[in-house]
């Protein structure tokens, strides 16, 4: 299993291939496509290196982050890494494998126009396998209607900074409601709280990037590797 905790590691520096300049120490030496390919070529089940491999290493790289061991900055380069190596690995998926770790419809809700931790959020996400959906900013509650109701087991996972704005949020999670979709819904953003994620009858709210990540898998019953 010795290639498999290379890529685990690799994930967790985020070093994306043999020419990636991050970090200084590990230039010109096999990054996440490289341990890929050998991992491939060896003929370990494409199941394991996406588990065991990379999965575990955003796994790390989000206890790291949640412990106070790593910044956002680690976490973008570990979720770039983390593309890069599920890119290379899709040809080899099975339907089922690709599917597993679920979809997130993201959005900035009506009247707000930031988007900064929303992106973070995604960029996470689509790093730890999650197929994203992005609504943009100011998305009006029938935009996330229309996309739970194509998509009814993706989370929902909407975004404020301002607090003019946060009452859509409720608009969003009545009107799901009342067109009898049961998507879990994810807040987020400075203008929201704990206390009115359970005003508005969400299912949970997020401090932080690296949290919303460990929420969403909580969510959708994905264990931790």
């Amino acid at each position: 299993m010795g290639i498999l905790e290379d890529i685990s590691n690799s994930i967790v520096k985020g070093h994306v291939s043999q020419q990636s300049p991050y970090p200084p120490e590990m230039q010109g030496k096999d990054g996440v496509i490289e341990l890929v390919e050998k991992a491939l070529a060896e003929d370990i089940e494409v199941g394991l290196i996406l588990k065991e491999g990379l999965i575990r290493g955003m796994d790390e790289i989000g206890r790291k982050f949640s412990s106070g061991e790593c910044f956002v900055p680690e976490m973008l380069v570990s979720a770039q890494a983390m593309k890069a190596g599920l890119k290379h690995l899709e040809p080899f998926l099975k339907g089922e494998e690709k599917r597993k770790m679920g979809t997130v419809i993201l959005g900035t809700v009506k009247g707000d126009m930031h988007d900064i931790g929303k992106n973070l959020v995604g960029m996470i996400l689509e790093g730890g396998g999650f197929e994203v959906i992005d609504l943009g900013i100011n998305t009006p509650v029938d935009k996330f209607v229309s996309k739970a109701k194509e998509n009814p087991n993706a989370v929902i996972g909407m975004s404020a900074l301002l607090t003019t704005t946060i009452g859509n949020m409720k608009l969003v999670v009545e009107a799901l409601r009342s067109e009898g979709l049961n998507n879990k819904v994810v807040i987020g953003g400075a203008a929201v709280s704990q206390k009115f994620m359970e005003e508005i009858k969400a299912d949970a709210y997020s401090r932080d990037a690296a949290k919303a990540v460990a929420i969403v898998k909580e969510l959708l019953g994905i264990k931790s590797v």
